[in-house]
């Protein structure tokens, strides 16, 4: 989902030398993976008053605004940072238009959002889900689908937002541990938690989940 992690270090390299043209490439070449991102998390009821764009842009304003601090104390790779800064406009966007109190998104949010259904998800489904289920389960994939998403929605916050982290994200588990303040070996056994919780509700036996 994210840009080559190699060209953006060189980015990054270049910026650190006050390069104007590597910053805005460097900005530019996130654009597409944040607004999936705002995409697929954005409550719909949200998505219907603002558009994804509008908070990408305002996603990247702040970036280049607090630029320089980053640069200067790199805590977490790039794509990560700009992760954290479109999880916090979301959370803004919740409460200037529903009024909410703060809560999770993953819990509101369904895999890929409607119509957008990538790769990632749908090779995930076909893994996971029972090819020997009765034909007339197996009607047709969309109903793989349905059933996959499904899944996802039962499970509960921590297990969902590894799932979405993992194979909507592509983060690393590595990655998913930075995000959630975990050790490698403790994200690393949420994932498999969450895989197994997931084959369960697909409808799979305990010994399959091994």
């Amino acid at each position: 989902m994210w840009p080559d992690a190699h060209r953006t270090s060189e980015l990054l390299a270049a910026a650190k030398t006050g390069d104007r043209a590597a910053v805005d490439e460097l900005l530019d070449r996130h654009r597409a993976a944040l607004r999936r991102l705002v995409e697929a998390r954005l409550d719909p009821a949200i998505r219907r008053r603002v558009d994804a764009s509008d908070i990408v842009q305002d996603v990247l304003v702040e970036a280049s605004r607090r630029l320089q601090d980053y640069l200067n104390d790199p805590a977490m790779p790039f794509h990560l940072w700009l992760r954290h800064m479109a999880q916090d406009q979301m959370i803004d966007a919740h409460r200037r238009h529903r009024g909410a109190q703060r809560r999770s998104l993953d819990r509101e949010q369904p895999l890929a959002a409607p119509g957008n259904v990538d790769h990632s998800t749908m090779e995930l489904a076909g893994q996971l889900c029972d090819r020997e289920m009765t034909p007339a389960a197996a009607a047709t994939w969309q109903e793989t689908l349905r059933r996959f998403q499904a899944a996802v929605d039962a499970l509960d916050d921590d297990d969902r937002q590894v799932v979405l982290m993992r194979h909507f994200e592509k983060l690393s588990n590595h990655e998913v541990a930075q995000v959630l303040n975990l050790t490698g070996p403790a994200a690393s056994m949420r994932y498999l938690r969450a895989m197994r919780r997931l084959r369960v509700f697909l409808g799979e036996s305990p010994s399959q989940t091994e």
